[in-house]
Formats: structure tokens, sequence, C-alpha cells
């Protein structure tokens, strides 16, 4: 029997997901660095040292900020 789909909204867009992953590694699926985001999971900031150790999970409500440079 195969997990069900995981289901979440990254930035108000609907994401689709065959299985269960962390924070982490949905930054790298959406090809973000890791070093230059700040991620909020349903209203409650992700520290950095937990997106390894943070499950999404179905129906999650995802911002990404991504910090740019410049000068």
């Amino acid at each position: 029997m195969s997990s069900p789909k995981i289901q979440c909204h990254v930035n108000g867009e609907s994401h689709s997901f065959d299985h269960a992953l962390t924070v982490g590694a949905l930054v790298i699926n959406l090809a973000l660095d890791m070093r230059k985001v700040a991620i909020e999971r349903n209203r409650e900031i992700v520290p950095r040292t937990q997106y390894e150790h943070t499950m999404i999970q179905d129906g999650d409500q995802i911002e990404i900020v991504q910090f740019i440079g410049g000068g």
C-alpha cells in the first residue's frame, strides 16, 4: 500500500508531494538556498536548526521568505 500524497500551500500556491518530507527537503525541492530563507509553518517560525527535523504535514501552510543581497 502506498503512502498518501502530502498537500500543502507554499506562499499561497498548492503543492503536492508523493511522500512525507521535512522543511529542509522542501527547501531543496524548491531549489532554494537554505542559508538565505526564513520559513514559517502554520504561522510559526521554524528555527533553521529544526529544518531537518520538522515534517511537513498534509494541509500545512508554509511561507518562505528569501533574503536577497545587494549593494
